[in-house]
Formats: structure tokens, sequence, C-alpha cells
């Protein structure tokens, strides 16, 4: 006779699981679950997730989908915690997020979330996830031995009262990043037999070009200095940074878009004195926008390098900038306005658009540079500076002169301490 218990199946096996502060805020979650899983997954709050996968029984899950929204962010320890331990257990672990910033996402994704899906759920997007995720790796090929650009060896000291000399594009395309880089390494340069110690900072962490200009590398390291600032100290700081034809010291913008407001005030002002206490010249690609550490750059600030096209653009920005100083009571007598493709001096009728154009702003516009011409975006496209690609372009010869006042004049100062 046929006993009864054998006529029970037996219940399916857990092969996966959803981890979330609850899951019943992820309706959608649960019913892509069921129609991927049936009844072979479970539900478990963080804190019993915390538990559970410091179990020998959790490494018999294959995956675990982690849920998270706007109101974890408060609790991405934790978090972050979970998924270390998953990944100890070799469990892979699926991101389900909804309303998160993009620094919280990129933070979750770097600890070894396996794969991202958003919430509310695209169709047959937890599928796709779940078929990803079980598709055999690939054989890794042998990596071919990465080229970097060399980290800087020196030791640091803290006993330099460096030249801050930030570069802020009053319009979109008027050559701030260029006029750093290459105002940069002009300085690095310009003593043969006494070289001043220079370093190039990008803080233009959505955009910045000064890596794609010096053809270097974006550290991972820049990502871990811009997150966790109070961390840094001195050394830390310097071995994120690159050295260009071991000269010039490099903190380029991180390998993908962050915000702007990753880092405080406070912390942006930090990595600045640090750079100041250890290095003669330090050289900021400013971003456009004005954001909440700017100030922390003004104040710091030696001269302000504000670069302008001649048009009603520019302009009209100048004004926008000035006007928002003033409102904040910042040093705005510190800009020092570069007029970038200036017209020639047989172009009399262009000459005096200048002249208006700067009475008509109340401003003196100190520096004006030629038109360099298209060797100058071949120069960028080749990550070279003009001095090394095109000694004798008319912009590099007039950026050397610059890089000469502006040392001569630190070199004065000093003198004048002593």
């Amino acid at each position: 006779m046929t006993s009864v218990a054998t006529l029970q199946p037996d219940p399916a096996p857990i092969v996966a699981c959803t981890v979330s502060r609850d899951v019943q805020n992820f309706e959608m979650l649960i019913d892509d679950m069921e129609a991927e899983l049936g009844e072979g997954w479970g539900d478990l709050s963080f804190e019993d997730a915390e538990v559970f996968l410091d179990q020998p029984d959790s490494s018999a899950l294959e995956f675990v989908a982690v849920a998270v929204d706007a109101e974890d962010e408060g609790d991405l320890t934790r978090i972050s915690g979970l998924i270390r331990s998953a990944k100890a257990r070799s469990v892979r672990v699926i991101l389900v997020a909804r309303e998160i910033s993009p620094m919280a996402l990129h933070q979750l994704m770097r600890l070894g979330a396996d794969d991202f899906v958003p919430y509310p759920l695209p169709e047959g997007a937890l599928h796709d996830a779940v078929e990803r995720i079980r598709r055999p790796a690939p054989a890794p090929a042998p990596a071919p031995a990465a080229v970097e650009a060399p980290a800087p060896t020196f030791s640091s000291k803290g006993d330099k009262q460096g030249v801050l000399l930030p570069v802020h594009g009053m319009a979109g395309g008027t050559g701030a990043s260029t006029f750093a880089a290459n105002l940069a390494w002009e300085l690095a340069t310009v003593d043969k037999s006494d070289p001043p110690r220079v370093c190039l900072i990008d803080l233009d962490f959505q955009y910045g070009s000064i890596a794609t200009y010096l053809d270097l590398p974006r550290k991972e390291a820049i990502f871990e200095v811009l997150t966790d600032p109070g961390a840094q100290d001195v050394d830390s700081f310097i071995k994120s940074m690159q050295t260009f034809n071991d000269r010039l010291f490099v903190f380029t913008a991180p390998a993908d878009m962050l915000p702007l407001d990753i880092i405080a005030p406070d912390d942006v002002g930090r990595l600045i004195d640090l750079a100041l206490s250890n290095f003669d010249f330090v050289v900021v690609d400013m971003p456009s926008t004005v954001v909440s550490w700017t100030e922390a750059i003004l104040t710091r600030a030696h001269v302000y390098f504000g670069l302008l096209d001649l048009d009603l653009r520019s302009a009209q920005n100048i004004l926008r900038f000035i006007r928002a100083l003033k409102a904040e009571a910042l040093p705005h007598e510190k800009l020092r306005y570069v007029l970038n493709r200036a017209p020639r001096f047989t172009d009399l009728s262009a000459k005096s658009r200048v002249k208006r154009m700067a009475e008509s702003l109340d401003i003196d516009i100190e520096v004006q540079l030629p038109d360099g011409g298209g060797q100058v975006t071949q120069a960028n496209d080749h990550g070279l500076p003009l001095a090394e690609s095109a000694p004798k372009n008319p912009l590099r010869k007039e950026l050397q002169k610059l890089a000469k006042s502006l040392h001569d004049l630190n070199r004065a100062a000093e003198a004048g301490k002593a």
C-alpha cells in the first residue's frame, strides 16, 4: 500500500531571497519573483538577512535581490555589509533600486552587486537580470600589462605655502580646461634648473577633461578621495595623483559622472590646503557651475582666472557671477579676466569691441590670448600640452609668458618674506 506521505510533494527548494526594509513596498518585485521562481524564493528583512547570511545554509542560495529606496540611504552601512556577506558566500546580488541618489547607487554597485534593475521594474527586467547572472562567466583573457602614469614618489613635508590658481569658464567652450592644463605645464617647466612643484586638480566631477588632455587614466582612488575625504591624509591624497612627464602632478576627475555636491565645502577646503602645503603652485580646473564649495576655493585663491569669449553670453554670465559674489560678500576682486581667441592687432574694430565690453562690465581684461587654431584641438586629442606638440603656436607663447610672470612674482614675494 502506498504511504500517504509519498503523495505529498516536496516543498520547492529556496534558491533566492528578496532582502528589503519592507517587501510590500516593492509589489512588482513580488510578482516577478513568483513568475520567475514560483515558490522557490523567500523574503528577508535587513535584520533577518544579517543573521541568515552568516549561516552556512546561505551558501545554497543562487542569488538575493536587495531592494532599496530613498528611505534606505541612511542605512547604507548595513546594506553594504549585507552585500559583502552575500559575496563572501558566493551568492549573486541583484540590486533593485527606487529613487536613490547616483552616489548611493554607485557605492552599492562598487561593493560587488552583480546586476542592477530600476524600480518600477520594466517588463522582463528581472528575468533578464537572472539570466545574466546564471550565464557562466567566460574564461578571462590574459590582461595586458596596464600602462599607467607613474604615481608621485616625493615625500610630503608640508613645508610649502603654495599659490592657488583656479580657472573658471564664464561660458561653455571658452577653453578653460585647455588654459588650466597648459598653464600648469608651463609653470612646471618654467625654470629648468630649479622648477617649482606644480599640482593640477580637476574638480569638474561630471565633464572634467584634464585626464583626456594629458592622456592619463582615471584612477579608482579619485572616487575614494571624494567619497571619504575625512579619511585622507596628505600621503593618500598625493598617491591618488599621477605624474605627467615626471614634472606635473595631476588629480584627475573621477571615471564616472558624480554629483558636484558629492563633497562638502569643508572637505574641499581641506584637500586644497593639503595641496597648498606641498606644492608651489596649485592650478584648479573648476566646473562652470557655481556650487556650494566654490566659496572654499575662491577665499583661498590668490588669483581666480575667469575665461571668456568676445560674445554676449560671456558678458551676461560675468554680470551674473559678479552679482552672486557681491550678494554673498565674497572677494570678487580676486577675479582676473582672460579673453580667449582675442582679435589680432590688425583687427581694430574687434579691439574696440573688447574695450567696450570691459567698460560696460566695469572689469579689466588683463590677459588676451590669441586663437591657437586647429593645433589646440589636435594637442588636446593627442593628450599633449602645446609646449610638447606645437611649441611655436602663438597661444603657447602667451601662456609661457604668463607662467613666467606668475613664477617671477612668486619668487619676488618669497624673497620679500625672507
